[in-house]
């Protein structure tokens, strides 16, 4: 039996996709028919876990045409949620793809604020989650009105009830997290240079960056992504290093948010530290094999992971 799962996304967004032949400045571009997925990182998680047949709940919140948009579209993939009704309006992003060229274009909409009140009530809706979790993921941004400070206490409290968090986040909100420190975290190769003090970081020098991290309580595991390089998982005791497949990427949209769910999914079946390494590789290099906004299918995150496994 896998472990109980609550994926939290503070700013999530509907994802609208298109393709155009050639584009051009100052041309009428003839786009083809919209395609409409649930985003955000928390809600990719949790839609990259129901893949990989691990249950969780997608908590967010959710507010006008969008929001109603987000939690239909969340329906359509059985993807069990906790929608925290807001006043705000949900957020759209926008990709789309040159068929000429395969160049992704990606453009990210910034959420409306949230009150000091609809912060209180999605606390509350966390602590109240029934049943109760032990893995929480807190992923993606920060909507505006939502202090950084709001994930330190938030966090201190899971703690005391046991519970992993795993964190993919940055800037501010990341900072915070660090504080109080998780169980997970997943800076890049900026983020890890900053927090550590090194002006530039190498696949060794990352090691014993993330060594520090841990040595000073900040997290029990730091995944490192590096892109074509594959990834770093370090705890304590072990680091794995697994290199990513050689596959023809179409889209990396979605990747960095399968590679949590991959490690997470391990992570609920009590698997190893390795184990959570090839299957968070497996899953994000499976991403990138899908079009658009489409996460990865069971088959390739499978196939990818029995190779990585060898």
């Amino acid at each position: 039996m896998t472990s109980r799962i609550l994926t939290v996304t503070l700013n999530p967004a509907v994802d609208k996709s298109s393709t155009v032949n050639n584009i051009q400045p100052e041309k009428k571009l003839r786009c083809s028919a919209p395609v409409y997925e649930p985003g955000g990182g928390g809600i990719n998680v949790s839609r990259a876990l129901e893949r990989l047949g691990i249950s969780s709940v997608a908590l967010f919140p959710s507010g006008g045409r969008t929001g109603k948009l987000m939690q239909d579209l969340l329906k359509k993939e059985n993807i069990h949620f906790l929608a925290v009704e807001t006043e705000a309006e949900t957020r759209e992003n926008f990709i789309v793809v040159d068929t000429s060229n395969n160049s992704q274009y990606r453009f990210g909409m910034p959420g409306e604020a949230v009150s000091k009140t609809e912060a209180e009530t999605i606390h509350e809706a966390i602590l109240n989650a029934s049943p109760f979790p032990e893995i929480v993921v807190i992923s993606g941004s920060l909507p505006e009105g939502l202090k950084p400070g709001f994930l330190t206490t938030l966090i201190k409290e899971l703690k005391a009830r046991n519970v992993k968090v795993v964190a993919d986040t940055s800037g501010d909100a990341l900072t915070e997290i660090l504080k109080e420190g998780v169980y997970l975290i997943k800076p890049n190769l900026g983020e890890l240079s900053k927090f550590t003090g090194h002006e530039e970081l190498d696949n060794d020098s990352a090691a014993e960056a993330a060594k520090k991290l841990i040595a000073q309580g900040k997290a029990e595991v730091v995944a490192i992504s590096m892109g074509p390089q594959g990834a770093y998982l370090i705890s304590k005791n072990e680091t794995v290093h697994v290199p990513a497949p050689s596959v023809k990427k179409l889209s990396t949209v979605g990747a960095g948010d399968s590679m949590v769910a991959g490690m997470t999914a391990i992570l609920a079946k009590g698997g190893s530290i390795t184990e959570m390494a090839r299957m968070g590789v497996a899953c994000g290099t499976a991403t990138t094999m899908s079009k658009g906004t489409g996460l990865f299918t069971i088959e390739n995150a499978e196939k990818l992971y029995n190779w990585l496994s060898r």
